[in-house]
């Protein structure tokens, strides 16, 4: 085989095959966030509860998913779920506001209770170390390409799946990973 044949193969076996995560001495309890409210939030705050950590946006065509999030997170708190909304301005300047006016779009048009970060870059170089540490871990197919992109945490704080724009938060194959995880 040439290795124009090999390049090939190896391209098409990236976009037909599932990626595995790759292990990691840390895990998400090793990051920090800033709360919306401006207050320091350890992810280790989260240790023994599985995490939905989703990048989020108020003028984006999946903001509606915030619904979906805030009904998930009412469905599966009391048996140890977080959603985690990270707003993030990354993806077509989607998120222009500060995060008074994010917390208070979120409050008055979705109802949001579950807890949400400041702003937050989630791709290149400069973005949340938390972000790095997950593409890494999932390599370029499971990094966020726009709003609304979801990573699970297990109760340990190893990152379990992810799963991208498009799938909403009570789609059967996002539910039923939510449910694989959640502490016993």
């Amino acid at each position: 085989m040439t290795i124009r044949t090999l390049t090939i193969l190896s391209v098409l076996g990236l976009l037909f095959f599932p990626l595995t995560l790759k292990a990691s001495p840390m895990s998400f309890h090793d990051f920090e966030f800033t709360s919306i409210d401006g207050q320091p939030l350890p992810a280790k705050t989260f240790a023994g509860k599985a995490v939905l950590v989703v990048n989020t946006a108020s003028e984006c065509g999946f903001t509606k998913q915030y619904s979906g999030l805030q009904s998930l997170y009412d469905k599966y708190r009391d048996k140890g779920l977080v959603v985690l909304g990270v707003p993030s301005n990354d993806f077509g300047g989607q998120e222009p506001g500060t995060e008074g006016e994010i917390k208070e779009f979120c409050e008055t048009n979705f109802n949001i209770d579950f807890p949400m970060t400041s702003k937050a870059k989630v791709k290149g170089e400069d973005a949340h170390p938390f972000y790095q540490w997950a593409s890494d871990q999932v390599g370029m197919l499971g990094s966020p390409k726009w709003n609304f992109h979801k990573f699970l945490i297990a109760p340990d704080g190893t990152l379990k799946d992810w799963f991208a724009t498009t799938t909403a938060p009570d789609a059967p194959k996002l539910t039923k990973a939510v449910e694989s995880v959640l502490p016993k």
